[in-house]
Parts: C-alpha cells; sequence; structure tokens
C-alpha cells in the first residue's frame, strides 16, 4: 500500500514520544501490505474499527492511541487522516 502523509506521524511523535516505535512499524506493515477488502485489514489487526467512506481506525500502542485512516482499496492508497489519544479521539467526529 502507498502510505501518504508520513508527516503526520512524525509531527505526532514530537509531542508523542512513546507512539513512534509502534506507529512506524503500522506504517512499515501498511507498506509492505496488500490490501484489497476491509476483510483483508481485519485479518492482521482484529481490533480495528471500520466507518463509512472507507476509514479505518487503528489502536496503537494498546489502544493508549487512534490512528485513523482512509483506504482506496483499488489504487492501493492509505491517507493518513487524524492521529490521537483515545480521550481525544472520544471527542472527534469524522
Amino acid at each position: 500500500m502507498n502510505v501518504i502523509s508520513l508527516i503526520t506521524i512524525d509531527l505526532f511523535s514530537r509531542k508523542h514520544a512513546d507512539a513512534k516505535g509502534p506507529l512506524l512499524a503500522w506504517y512499515r506493515e501498511a507498506t509492505h501490505a496488500s490490501w484489497l477488502s476491509p476483510a483483508d485489514i481485519k485479518l492482521r489487526y482484529p481490533s480495528v474499527s471500520f466507518l463509512s467512506n472507507n476509514m479505518v481506525i487503528f489502536n496503537i500502542k494498546g489502544n493508549r492511541y487512534r490512528l485513523v485512516v482512509q483506504v482506496a482499496y483499488n489504487t492501493k492508497i492509505v491517507l493518513i487522516r487524524w492521529i490521537g489519544t483515545h480521550s481525544e479521539y472520544d471527542r472527534m467526529t469524522f
């Protein structure tokens, strides 16, 4: 997959250094993945959640952080839309 917006990971990691390792591990896995459908993601990440418009919510670092991406399965593009703490996520509307 082609993951867009790596800068979002970098900026978030500057404020939350403990998230850097898990986010970069997710990034490496995502760039080597070939997700054709939500089921492919669910196989690797059982705790993932799905929203409308191909938005996918990943739990990062034991659910301390949330990573929200939008996946275009047909073009193999993953756009990082948002990263935040679990409590910040609870206040978000997508």
